[in-house]
């Protein structure tokens, strides 16, 4: 659904799709797509590297939607990720999933980003990052972690603090824990609570808006021939 409603934005343009549909949106919906769009935040990430457990990547989109990160990135070297739907319940929809050969056409994706690793004793946190800039976390699989490539990409290393026997937190939860945190930051920093620019807040609207209404199509088409006749 998401593909079919980018497909309509960039044929008619954000204004013109959010003008058709929005008089078949309540107003308790249309505050709600404002209240999200208000707390998203285009400047953190999180990278996930070789996934084969469809369980782990779907909880960490999730929890990536959740803290209203834009998107997720996979770099799918050894194999295709999956996300379970039973696990994302439809977030999805709602962010973005970049797709990537390998590392270096993630980095490529991402040129204004420092790139941090999620590493059990790491000896930094979250907190020691700077916190003006914009930051992509990578995680690997959880039996061989990041590659050598991924991990030479990665300017930063973290660790989450651990205070009991236990060594490590599984993929998911350790995306949510960090991304927690650095959301949190992030938007004190900012004193806000998103960034996004002005167009792509206007794209994502139309999005969603098209996401939303069935028939999005065929209603923007009658909008704009009635447009066109009047």
């Amino acid at each position: 659904m998401s593909e079919a409603a980018d497909a309509l934005v960039d044929r008619y343009g954000p204004e013109v799709v959010v003008s058709a549909l929005r008089p078949l949106l309540s107003e308790e919906r249309i505050a709600r797509i404002e209240d999200v769009l208000d707390a998203r935040l285009a400047g953190l990430t999180v990278v996930v590297e070789n996934l084969y457990d469809p369980h782990n990547g779907a909880a960490a989109v999730r929890s990536a939607e959740a803290f209203g990160l834009v998107a997720v990135h996979a770099v799918e070297g050894t194999g295709s990720f999956h996300a379970s739907p039973a696990v994302t319940i439809g977030c999805e929809k709602w962010i973005d999933l970049h797709r990537h050969r390998d590392v270096a056409s993630a980095l490529a994706e991402m040129p204004d980003m420092i790139h941090v690793a999620a590493l059990p004793g790491a000896g930094s946190t979250v907190d020691d990052l700077p916190v003006e800039r914009a930051c992509a976390f990578w995680f690997g699989n959880e039996h061989d972690g990041l590659s050598a490539e991924a991990l030479a990409a990665c300017t930063h290393r973290v660790e989450i603090p651990m205070y009991g026997f236990t060594r490590s937190f599984n993929l998911s939860v350790s995306a949510a824990l960090l991304i927690a945190r650095a959301s949190e930051r992030r938007r004190t920093a900012l004193g806000r609570r998103g960034d996004l620019p002005a167009p792509e807040r206007a794209r994502r609207r139309a999005r969603w808006y098209a996401q939303d209404i069935r028939g999005a199509a065929e209603i923007i088409e009658r909008h704009v021939s009635n447009g066109t006749r009047a």
